[in-house]
Formats: C-alpha cells, sequence, structure tokens
C-alpha cells in the first residue's frame, strides 16, 4: 500500500496536469484557429524557414518535415528544423510563427547563445534523471515498505534527481523566449508579418510559450514538495 506521502504526492502531480492540460488545450485552440489564417505573402513554414536562415547566413542548417501535431523542433546536435506537416507545407500565421521560432533556435545555436548551449550540455543527465524518478519516489515516499522509505539518504537522491528536472525547466524558458523573440523580430523587420499577422503570431508564440511555464512551475512545486518531505 502506498504511504500517505506519496498519495500527497500523486494528487499534487495531477493537480499540476491539470493545469499543463489547461495550457496545452489553449495553445492547441491557437493553433487551430491561426491554421486558418493565411499568411500576408502566402508562404508556407518551409519558405519561412529557408528564408530566416539565409537572411542569417546559415547555410549549414537542414530543414525537414516531421510527424505528428506541434512535434516542431530544432536539434543542435545534427542542426536540423523539424518541422511537422502543419507547419511545413503550411502557409497559415501558425506555420509561419512556429517555423520562425524553431529557426530561431537555429540562430541561437549559431550566435552561441549561452543559455542554449548549457541546455545541451546537461540533456544527458536529464534524459537518466527522468529515468530513475518514479523509482526513486516509491522507495523514498513509501512505495516499498517503512523499512527504507523513512530514509533521508533515499529523499535526498530523489530531491536531487527532481531538482536536475526543474533546473532544465528554468534554464528551457529564456531559451524559448528568446527563440520568439529573435522571429518576432525577424518577421517584423523583414515585412513577413505585419498588422494583425505578426498580432496572431506573437498570440500564437506567446501560447506555446506558456506551457514552457507551466512544466517549469510544476517542476518547481513538485521539488519543493519533497524537501518538505525531507523535514518531516
Amino acid at each position: 500500500m502506498f504511504s500517505s506521502g506519496y498519495m500527497g504526492y500523486m494528487i499534487l502531480a495531477g493537480l499540476m496536469s491539470l493545469v499543463g492540460m489547461f495550457v496545452s488545450g489553449r495553445l492547441r485552440n491557437k493553433f487551430a484557429h491561426y491554421s486558418q489564417i493565411p499568411n500576408q505573402h502566402g508562404l508556407s513554414g518551409r519558405e519561412v524557414a529557408q528564408k530566416m536562415l539565409t537572411n542569417y547566413g546559415i547555410g549549414d542548417v537542414k530543414i525537414v518535415e516531421a510527424e505528428g501535431m506541434l512535434t516542431d523542433h530544432y536539434n543542435p546536435a545534427n542542426k536540423t528544423v523539424a518541422l511537422s506537416s502543419d507547419v511545413y507545407n503550411g502557409r497559415s500565421v501558425a506555420a509561419m510563427a512556429v517555423a520562425a521560432h524553431e529557426c530561431g533556435h537555429a540562430v541561437q545555436h549559431a550566435t552561441a547563445y549561452p543559455m542554449l548551449k548549457l541546455r545541451s550540455g546537461i540533456v544527458p543527465l536529464v534524459k537518466i534523471s527522468a529515468q530513475v524518478q518514479q523509482w526513486l519516489l516509491l522507495i523514498a515516499l513509501g512505495g516499498f515498505g517503512a523499512g527504507i522509505s523513512g530514509s533521508n539518504t533515499i529523499i535526498m537522491i530523489t530531491i536531487a534527481a527532481f531538482a536536475i528536472t526543474a533546473l532544465f525547466s528554468f534554464i528551457t524558458l529564456p531559451v524559448e523566449f528568446d527563440a520568439s523573440k529573435r522571429a518576432l523580430v525577424w518577421m517584423d523587420q523583414t515585412g513577413v508579418a505585419t498588422g494583425s499577422g505578426y498580432d496572431g503570431a506573437k498570440d500564437a508564440l506567446q501560447w506555446a510559450a506558456m506551457t514552457y511555464v507551466a512544466a517549469a512551475l510544476s517542476a518547481l512545486v513538485m521539488l519543493l514538495y519533497l524537501i518538505t518531505r525531507l523535514r518531516d
């Protein structure tokens, strides 16, 4: 039987998940809305991405089409901007905004943006931490018996694992906000987006950023909860 500590964690995790689901839902609604509005120059997401990379003199980044919805990302390991089909082929405000945002990461990489380098550097550690967190929780909060569940050492190890996740989430925030800022500045300065098109792109990117804010707050709340358990 699970301990009250573990049950408390699960309730808190459930509440934070609801917040995350709300923000993700709003993002999907925004994306769906702006996907119905054509961008002013009729550019596809791939064309927007290529134009932005060319404007910044970046010639070693490949633009590829990815499966799924909202799976867009930039991979600094192989210098690839992956755009979901709706973005890659789409000629909407949403497609334009997302493509420019991902290229914002490519610009960060090309200019050695410190926070992107830091985030990329701790990815291996984050992957290991994520793999062991749930097992550590079961032990630390009483999943496998009182004999070991009360060990402060186990709880401290669990806190360290969650601290890595929280750190990664907060490092991600300036990376994502900066990529959106670069995208919006570029679209404005080049005239790729003006007026309502620019406003729509900004709105969509702001809600995309909110998903990262929700994830960071969730990670922080869970970390603080574990720290209180250590003091019990």
